[in-house]
């Protein structure tokens, strides 16, 4: 399996797994990047864009990443924060008053970037359609009840996340999280991801392949259960790209995704200048939970819009300020403080291992292990 792009030396162990992956037939089509203090160290792509594999993955292939857009969302709120245009401590309602009914009106900024307020979904059925209409969305959101003291534990906000997120972001800048999104951050980074993706971009997206075999068996620590939902297949429509769902509908590849949140590792700066400072960086490792989550029934400990590095978690390093998040299927975003260094892996061909899948945990190993050489 031929292996395309570039890689420092140091990470040729990167390289190795990558192309071990591709050769096995785990990935069909797949891309890897590293970012070390600031500076693109590995970008590697290789495989197909079609489960046939008749068309090579390009250097601008991109793809849905599900939920890895939750770290764009977050970021988005972070700039906010470090502009002083969002308290993250502050109520919700003080940017949406609406938001303030039916029991919610001491949910923080923080507990919707750490998956705390008690709206893991609605309290209605929500088919793809009600997902793309932004307004029926959050106004569903806003009159709902929580369905736990908020602050209190997490609860996975799957699909609401982004729009509650989102909709403080709108109320602030009278702009969609989208448009936010690439106007002061991916423009400015010169990076390709798009949170709702304009027709332009269409041939070059490799549609999600859907994960082979069964869904695996309900977790059994699972007690909130979850009620919308979208198949791999609903993400191959014109529909689901022109939307904005900022919880699972952002399309990048690993380099993109790497630019993006690189910003944390680095300390905020970007070639052009200052994003965030080191302090708003540092925010992320507030600790808002640390318990078994009452939706996806593992054990997460969640700071500032990132989960954390810890001893139980899916995703466990030796550096204590490393924070994550993944997508359904596989893709993966980490970013190390302490090593400067962020790594992100993007594919087509989704599996149900969530978190725990081993072709981006592979991927993780052999990054720390470069950089212990």
């Amino acid at each position: 399996m031929e292996i395309h792009g570039t890689c420092s030396e140091q990470f040729r162990t990167v390289q190795e797994a990558f192309a071990d992956s591709l050769r096995a037939g785990a990935d069909v089509g797949a891309s890897v990047a590293i970012y070390l203090d600031g500076e693109l160290v590995v970008d590697l792509w290789g495989g197909f864009t079609d489960q046939a594999r008749t068309r090579p993955w390009q250097r601008d292939t991109i793809t849905n990443v599900w939920s890895t857009t939750k770290t764009m969302t977050a970021l988005c709120a972070l700039v906010l924060a470090d502009r002083a245009e969002l308290d993250l401590y502050a109520p919700v309602a003080k940017y949406w008053p609406e938001f303030g009914a039916a029991g919610k009106d001491r949910i923080e900024v923080r507990h919707l970037l750490s998956h705390t307020a008690g709206l893991p979904d609605w309290d209605q059925r929500m088919t793809l359609d009600d997902l793309c209409d932004w307004e029926k969305a959050t106004s569903l959101l806003a009159r709902q009840s929580p369905r736990w003291e908020p602050g209190t534990a997490s609860g996975y906000h799957r699909f609401t996340h982004g729009f509650l997120i989102g909709e403080v972001i709108r109320r602030i800048c009278q702009q969609s999280i989208g448009a936010f999104f690439a106007d002061q951050i991916a423009t400015p980074l010169d990076a390709d991801f798009h949170i709702g993706l304009a027709a332009e971009h269409d041939h070059r997206v490799s549609d999600n392949i859907p994960a082979p075999g069964p869904a695996p068996a309900a977790n059994p620590n699972v007690t909130i259960p979850v009620g919308a939902y979208v198949t791999a297949q609903d993400t191959w429509s014109t529909q689901w790209r022109r939307a904005e769902i900022p919880a699972a509908d952002g399309y990048g590849n690993a380099r993109s995704v790497a630019a993006v949140q690189s910003l944390l590792a680095s300390g905020g700066r970007m070639p052009q200048g200052r994003v965030l400072s080191e302090a708003t960086c540092r925010t992320v490792f507030d600790q808002q939970s640390y318990s078994t989550d009452l939706v996806l029934g593992i054990p997460l400990r969640f700071g500032m819009g990132y989960a954390l590095n810890a001893i139980d978690a899916p995703v466990t390093t030796a550096n204590p300020h490393t924070c994550y998040w993944g997508g359904r299927g596989g893709s993966l975003v980490v970013n190390d403080l302490d090593a400067r260094m962020t790594i992100a892996y993007v594919m087509n061909q989704m599996s149900n291992l969530g978190l725990a899948d081993p072709r981006g945990q592979n991927l993780l190993h052999a990054a720390y292990e470069a950089l212990a050489r």
